[in-house]
């Protein structure tokens, strides 16, 4: 493992502070006259498909409001959207068709034609057939090379498909590519119902929170969120670590770990990331007890141990019931929480249960009007799924690299765009 350079924590602390846009010069579609207009939706279809059949629909279902809002106002709505990373040209696994077939089965009623290529004779002749209130689903984007280099020919040739362009996918907002930048500056732009969702609710967690706010931070290395935790510790009254980025820190400050998953060499940037949180006032919770074991699989045979206290042929799974209690008496006590991984190996029994216990503790608190959950990240959403309060929580984020820069305090391209557009 390469050493974790301190000036790696600078560097990440230097980067937070370039500000976000103006969101209020962001225009949406509220009262946008669309009627018998070409209009481009940029949506984020990135599902998984097996043997030609779409294994999840929420993508697909979160951006639909957007669309039959469109249609609804006589819009000739055509979807732009990537899947997947194909090298060259087109690839069987990574055609857009099995969702157009999808669309179609979620919108009775609605015409949905798939047009086999994003630009080209094909694609113009096929947006030239669209009528209003009719939708087509253009070709996987990154087919064509122009897109992921942010080309301006290919921005154009997109553009020319269209009246108006709505983006509505923030999961590709960190993506500095055409089809949600350049576009930008060729078409009126707008963002979708969804963009804007998302952009409120992460604006309302980190920049403008009901306070005391607190961040749960989860997940294996502290050296994948060191640009996370440095922005949290200036935006949090509290910081909760989990997983092993809370094993390092607890490593960092003297405290036995036994085998636990730890990344020693990023003890210099665990001890800034502290001196910076008692500079800013942010107080840094680690778990006072665990559940250990010997192997994460499973069934294991497992104990509870004090922080301290932890065999040396043990392994730190998930959070202790002290800490599960003392994190419920916190939550009762906060006005804001964002989540952002599990505190434990949830995918194995016993090891779900720290995660579970507390989410469905935010969920009540959210439900009783007394909390503002705001949760992302693929992890954490499969684990509010599993519990059951996915849909009990404030706001939960359907992105994942573009929520993870959102809480490193990144501008996003995308949103920087719609922000700046005035085409």
């Amino acid at each position: 493992m390469n050493d974790i350079d301190v000036s790696t924590f600078v560097r990440a602390a230097n980067a937070n502070g370039g500000g976000k846009p103006d969101f209020s010069r962001i225009r949406t579609i509220d009262g946008l006259d669309v009627r018998s207009k070409r209009v481009l939706v940029r949506v984020d279809f990135n599902v998984p498909i097996k043997d030609g059949i779409v294994g999840d629909t929420t993508r697909i279902e979160r951006v639909l409001p957007t669309i039959k809002q469109l249609l609804a106002r006589g819009a000739k709505v055509i979807v732009l959207s990537h899947l997947g990373r194909p090298k060259t040209g087109t690839m069987t696994d990574t055609t857009l068709r099995p969702i157009a077939d999808k669309m179609a089965e979620l919108m009775p009623g609605t015409k949905v034609t798939f047009i086999n290529n994003c630009v080209g004779d094909e694609a113009r002749r096929g947006v030239d057939a669209l009528q209003p209130c009719e939708v087509a689903l253009l070709e996987n984007l990154r087919y064509n090379d122009g897109e992921k280099k942010n080309d301006p020919d290919f921005a154009k040739e997109l553009a020319a498909l269209g009246d108006i362009y709505v983006n509505d996918a923030f999961s590709t907002a960190h993506r500095a590519h055409a089809s949600v930048k350049a576009i930008t500056h060729l078409l009126p732009s707008y963002a979708g119902l969804l963009m804007m969702a998302e952009i409120s609710a992460l604006d309302r967690a980190l920049e403008h929170p009901a306070r005391p706010v607190m961040a749960i931070a989860g997940g294996a290395k502290v050296s994948t969120k060191i640009q996370v935790l440095t922005n949290l510790t200036e935006r949090m009254d509290q910081l909760v670590l989990a997983g092993g980025m809370a094993s390092t820190f607890l490593y960092a400050q003297g405290v036995e770990i036994g085998k636990s998953l730890c990344q020693p060499d990023a003890v210099p940037v665990v001890k800034e990331i502290m001196a910076r949180a008692r500079e800013h006032n942010c107080e840094i919770v680690l778990p006072r007890d665990f559940v250990v074991a010997k192997e994460l699989k499973a069934g294991a045979e497992w104990q509870v141990c004090d922080a301290g206290n932890i065999p040396q042929d043990q392994m730190i799974l998930d959070m202790g019931p002290k800490s599960v209690a003392d994190l419920k008496r916190r939550f009762a006590e906060i006005k804001t929480l964002v989540w952002n991984g599990p505190v434990g190996a949830f995918e194995f029994e016993p090891f779900d249960n720290g995660t579970y216990e507390l989410m469905r503790e935010a969920a009540r608190l959210v439900r009783d009007g007394k909390l503002v959950a705001i949760a992302g990240g693929g992890d954490t959403v499969a684990a509010l799924n599993n519990a059951g309060v996915s849909k009990d929580f404030t706001y939960v984020s359907t992105a994942g690299g573009a929520f993870l820069e959102w809480l490193e305090g990144k501008t996003l391209p995308a949103v920087a765009a719609l922000a700046e557009s005035r085409a």
